[in-house]
């Protein structure tokens, strides 16, 4: 949509054009529903995750509020999470930030895994979300990458990596992953670091 309008204006039109949103979101959802549902067609029973992304959150707080998000945003994506589920496969939500406040609804809709973990970011700290959301949730990522991965030292890395696996795997429901894709800058040796230390780290059990 964002491309459609401009992201200025995009984010302006929640308020002035509702209208146009829900219109212009409702054709893009159905594009995506009959894609995905093509696809599922084609492969039966052999697509096992499927990804539901809908960027929520800034570096502090949500992009726009929880009533904003489920009147223009949630019936698409509920209706991608039940297609996802009828065909067998998990859904992976990806949304960047800090989205805390979200994510109770998020799972009532029925997301499965919930994707980047941004944990420096506002209320998304690891103890917080793995004792409210953990018995709902599979975490996928965790391992900073605007700062550990790309500035941080190896043992920083090795440690980090040690923290996820022992706050956000404790008892199962975790897959240690970057948060968001690794960074250009990130130095190859905390790239190698990331991987040796979940081998090792995963095993410790």
């Amino acid at each position: 949509y964002c491309v459609l309008r401009g992201l200025e204006q995009g984010m302006m039109d929640l308020i002035e054009h509702p209208d146009i949103v829900e219109y212009c979101l409702g054709k893009l959802f159905d594009l995506a529903y009959e894609m995905t549902a093509r696809a599922y067609e084609q492969a039966p029973g052999q697509i096992i995750i499927t990804y539901v992304a809908e960027h929520m959150g800034s570096q502090e707080s949500l992009l726009f509020s929880p009533s904003q998000i489920k009147r223009f945003l949630l019936p698409g994506m509920k209706r991608m999470i039940d297609l996802a589920h009828q065909a067998g496969a998990f859904v992976v939500h990806h949304s960047d930030g800090a989205i805390r406040p979200i994510i109770p609804t998020m799972i009532e809709a029925g997301i499965d895994v919930l994707n980047p973990v941004q944990w420096r970011c506002k209320g998304m700290d690891r103890e917080g979300l793995k004792r409210d959301f953990g018995d709902r949730l599979i975490f996928h990522g965790g391992v900073d990458n605007q700062y550990t991965l790309a500035r941080g030292t190896v043992e920083e890395v090795r440690r980090e990596v040690e923290e996820n696996i022992t706050i956000l795997g404790a008892g199962g429901g975790y897959i240690l992953a970057p948060c968001h894709n690794i960074q250009a800058v990130s130095p190859p040796v905390n790239i190698v670091a990331m991987y040796e230390a979940a081998y090792e780290y995963a095993w410790l059990d």
